[in-house]
């Protein structure tokens, strides 16, 4: 079996994080690494004890939703209030971080900033992460790293396409199977 690689692994926690949101906007995941060790978790979502977006809807101000701290100030958070320090630390964040986490993000004292969708990457964010030094990456996370039968999975359904077609079966439902194994397992 093939071992998950480190970005892979980390950007998966995100993405497990990211099911906790309780934005209905967009649900962001992030986690703050160091030394290949997570120190911290957070998504985007209300204060503790607070009403919630999945509850009450967003509370919308500017287009913007006031209601929810995002993930990465999450992350940070978590980090002051149980006292561990995120100096040289790296983050992992299922989308690009807005302005004001990115200032955060500078601040905390993070070197590397991983994220995994491009999301309205405002270029001042791009411009103050140069200017402090901050590495920026896209690592796109692929879910098939998650499934050690991925492989075997992909080649059966190339097989059971391949013995329709053998079979003599109508090319436009060929054509439907193909276009969903493309859909399902692109990332191979």
């Amino acid at each position: 079996m093939e071992r998950i690689a480190w970005h892979q692994y980390f950007m998966a926690q995100s993405h497990l994080l990211a099911l906790r949101s309780t934005c209905t906007r967009l649900a962001v995941g992030a986690t703050i690494v160091r030394e290949k060790r997570i120190i911290a978790g957070g998504y985007n979502g209300s204060i503790a004890g607070g009403d919630h977006c999945i509850d009450e809807g967003c509370y919308v101000i500017d287009n913007h939703c006031v209601r929810t701290i995002h993930a990465e100030m999450n992350a940070v958070l978590q980090c002051s209030k149980f006292g561990v320090p995120t100096k040289n630390s790296d983050v992992y964040v299922t989308h690009f971080p807005c302005l004001q986490c990115c200032k955060a993000l500078i601040q905390a004292g993070i070197k590397t900033v991983y994220y995994a969708k491009d999301y309205k990457n405002h270029p001042y964010a791009l411009e103050l992460f140069k200017q402090a030094e901050v590495q920026v990456e896209k690592v796109p996370f692929h879910e098939n790293s998650l499934d050690s039968n991925f492989k075997e999975k992909s080649h059966l359904i190339l097989e059971l396409i391949q013995e329709l077609r053998n079979q003599g079966e109508n090319e436009e439902k060929i054509a439907h199977f193909e276009n969903e194994y493309i859909r399902l397992f692109n990332d191979e």
